[in-house]
């Protein structure tokens, strides 16, 4: 099951952790992604998510972010379905992350 977490624990558990203890999984389309994402997250649509599941290492902690926390909980629990462990939904997405005042990143041309 996937668990919860919300923009300030994600900021407090994970923010200057070590970028490979975790990865960031923002499952919106690549349109949505390249209008801003959060720091380090790694693009894989939520359409071609059974394609590239196994591309997400399951040897970490796994962290889903979208635009408000729907299809990121979807998406984790098809990987705790297929025997991923340690996978969050981030609750808020993009939008909660925007609110609280944190910048997006963008993707380079």
């Amino acid at each position: 099951m996937t668990v919860d977490i919300d923009i300030d624990q994600y900021w407090t558990e994970y923010a200057d952790a070590d970028p490979d203890s975790y990865i960031l999984v923002d499952v919106r389309e690549a349109d949505e992604y390249a209008s801003g994402h959060l720091p380090n997250a790694v693009n894989i649509p939520l359409s071609e998510f059974d394609d590239h599941m196994d591309d997400i290492p399951d040897d970490r902690a796994v962290i889903m972010v979208c635009q408000t926390g729907g299809r990121s909980a979807m998406a984790g629990d098809r990987l705790t379905a297929n025997g991923w462990g340690d996978v969050y939904n981030l609750v808020g997405g993009t939008t909660g992350w925007t609110r609280k005042g944190f910048s997006l990143e963008y993707p380079e041309d």
